[in-house]
């Protein structure tokens, strides 16, 4: 195993861990969804209640950010999955791209990546790469 092929393998295992922190964090907003729930049913009762669409605003942005962390926990770990089996060179590329905006660890990972991705022996790997056994 050559140098080149232990870094993509590290870095596949970076982006399935990352992916997994990002779907936990990515439950978070679970909290807004329930509490904008107890809005519009109404149960928030000190004093005048908030109009319903407070709480509708609150489920709406709980599910966008949920939706938003799950399709890129989905989008790395789709990545780590790649790199490991060095497949799809140009989808890396924009998947650690879009890692970047994942700060502070996805910026790193992204980064690494790409610079990774950019060297021609690792392009070599891409373009020799035996197909997985059926």
């Amino acid at each position: 195993m050559t140098e080149d092929e232990r870094q993509l393998d590290l870095l596949a295992v970076f982006h399935f861990a990352l992916a997994g922190v990002t779907a936990l964090i990515g439950l978070f907003p679970v909290i807004h969804i329930v509490l904008g729930m107890q809005m519009v049913a109404g149960r928030l009762q000190d004093g005048a209640p908030p109009p319903p669409w407070v709480g509708w605003a609150f489920i709406g942005m709980g599910i966008v950010f949920i939706l938003f962390a799950w399709v890129m926990a989905g989008l790395t770990a789709a990545c780590g999955y790649m790199l490991k089996r060095r497949r799809a060179r140009t989808f890396c590329v924009v998947a650690a791209a879009i890692e970047c905006l994942n700060m502070p660890f996805g910026t790193v990972l992204g980064i690494l990546t790409l610079i990774a991705l950019n060297r021609l022996s690792v392009i070599g790997l891409f373009e020799n790469a035996t197909p997985p056994p059926a």
